[in-house]
């Protein structure tokens, strides 16, 4: 079996790639990293390393690159004998990436093969679904029917964290323990592709919003809540009892609303936080809370990990959350002199006053019981 794969990057190599290799595919990443492309042609292989006490290491085997500017029609070639295509390149270049998947499925038409799903691995909402809409653009009408019939374009949700990289060897990466690659099993064409550590599933949207409310938020709680207390990274916030008392509460609040939602089971969504509590705590990695404060602006908006959650509690409960008050509260205290949205959302603070630059941000009305309650907190 071989998989065709945009991305050569960390999370490409060290996440998608490494779950394709040991599903039995030979992995063809395909980039316009020369350097990355040139030693995965010269080496046939790279390790990827968990960062955890034992180090445990992976060889990857059988691996090939393409550089996509310099060699164009081999990218087509592989598309048109794939038995499944993955990207991990950022949601921005799916477009870029776009023209030559059409290229690919084209040519895959001429020669008679069929069923296929391409899936994008990205850090969004409806990423394959994305990508498809830019592939359709660059085919004719009946290019397009036939796509509708033979290829499907699952969307899925990703979770890794892949720490910055200080390793000898270009080609290898360091992962955390912990991975979860959810796939919508309503849209695929043909079989079930053959992905043993991915979970198929029929109600993604839950799965995107668990990660979302769990993960993106306790990881950006942490952040805020550690930044405000002087804390420089992300496993020494969390070691201190009352932030992480703080951070639990607000993936409480979430949960609560995940559970009336979707019906998850909630000792078992318990059980989610507290690993997510775990891999926050990981010593092995190294995350800055400043990094992960970024953006503040974005997290702040309307259909993100903090406000999204609290205006579904509020709606749901009837009452303020009051952690992820806090947690907001928090995130407009943050200034990063790197980060230029935090620099940006401090200038609207000192001008307009907390509220009015909360209420901004979040997108809701001054006098919303959610801009009184951060406004007050902060």
């Amino acid at each position: 079996m071989k998989a065709t794969h945009f991305g050569a990057g960390n999370i490409g190599r060290g996440f998608i790639g490494l779950l394709l290799h040991q599903s039995g595919y030979s992995v063809e990443f395909v980039d316009v990293n020369e350097a990355l492309i040139d030693e995965l042609n010269k080496e046939k292989s790279y390790r990827v390393m968990l960062a955890n006490e034992e180090k445990q290491e992976t060889l990857v085997e059988g691996v090939s690159g393409i550089n996509s500017q310099q060699s164009p029609d081999a990218v087509v070639e592989s598309i048109s004998t794939a038995d499944i295509v993955t990207t991990a390149v950022g949601p921005h270049i799916l477009k870029f990436v776009a023209p030559l998947i059409a290229e690919g499925l084209k040519k895959r038409k001429e020669i008679g093969r069929e069923a296929l799903n391409v899936i994008a691995c990205e850090n969004m909402v409806g990423g394959s679904s994305e990508l498809k809409k830019h592939v359709l653009e660059k085919l004719n009408e009946e290019e397009q029917a036939w796509v509708e019939e033979h290829i499907g374009f699952p969307n899925s949700a990703v979770d890794r964290i892949v720490p910055n990289q200080n390793n000898e060897r270009l080609l290898d990466v360091l992962v955390e323990p912990f991975h979860e690659w959810v796939i919508d099993s309503t849209q695929i064409k043909g079989g079930q592709p053959k992905i043993e550590e991915a979970l198929f599933v029929e109600n993604l949207s839950a799965y995107i919003e668990r990660k979302l409310f769990t993960v993106n938020t306790g990881h950006a709680a942490t952040a805020y809540l550690g930044n405000l207390a002087g804390l420089n990274t992300i496993a020494e916030t969390i070691a201190k009892e009352d932030v992480k008392k703080d951070v639990l509460g607000t993936l409480g609040e979430t949960g609560k609303v995940l559970v009336s939602k979707y019906g998850f089971d909630a000792d078992q969504h318990q059980t989610y936080i507290e690993k997510i509590i775990g891999r926050f705590a990981n010593p092995y990695i190294v995350d800055d809370v400043q990094r992960v404060g970024r953006a503040p602006i974005r997290k702040l908006g309307p259909k993100d990990r903090l406000v999204a959650p609290a205006l579904e509690y509020l709606n749901e409960f009837n009452e303020v959350p009051e952690n992820l008050v806090k947690v907001m509260a928090a995130a407009l205290q943050f200034v990063s002199q790197e980060d230029q949205e935090s620099l940006e959302l401090k200038q609207k603070v000192e001008e307009q006053g907390a509220a009015a630059a909360f209420s901004e941000v979040a997108g809701l009305a001054m006098d919303h019981p959610l801009v009184d309650k951060v406004a007050e907190k902060f």
